[in-house]
């Protein structure tokens, strides 16, 4: 099964927060799970951490490591999820959540997210 971790699965995950939900974890830790991280998320974190909104237990440095260690794969964004995201009704307004929308679209894959507004895109979910 491929997954594609939202924003906050992937730090949650990382961090061993117990806001990650068992069945999230799961689908993650699944031996036959490909998981993706988009490169919208380090940019999400980068610009919260810039911002001193978001405190990390491993420093942001190192979260390249800890998602090689992990074996997820980095997900570029694509000439093709731009032309899915200028068509995404404005169900959700945040530019990164709707970036990750698109990208689960164009790749089906189930993305792992506690974001409830995702219920109303096309979209696998699993929480």
């Amino acid at each position: 099964m491929n997954y594609l971790l939202d924003t906050h699965t992937l730090i949650w995950f990382l961090n061993g927060d117990k806001d990650l939900s068992s069945k999230a974890r799961k689908a993650i830790e699944s031996a036959d799970a490909v998981n993706f991280i988009s490169i919208v998320s380090l940019w999400e974190i980068a610009i919260k951490v810039s911002l001193e909104r978001l405190d990390l237990k491993t420093p942001f440095e190192k979260i390249g490591e800890e998602i090689a260690d992990n074996n997820f794969q980095m997900l570029p964004i694509t000439f093709q999820d731009t032309l899915i995201l200028s068509s995404l009704p404005f169900h959700h307004r945040d530019p990164f959540e709707r970036l990750l929308i698109a990208q689960s679209q164009n790749n089906n894959f189930t993305l792992i997210s506690k974001d409830q507004h995702f219920e109303s895109y096309k979209i696998k979910i699993v929480w």
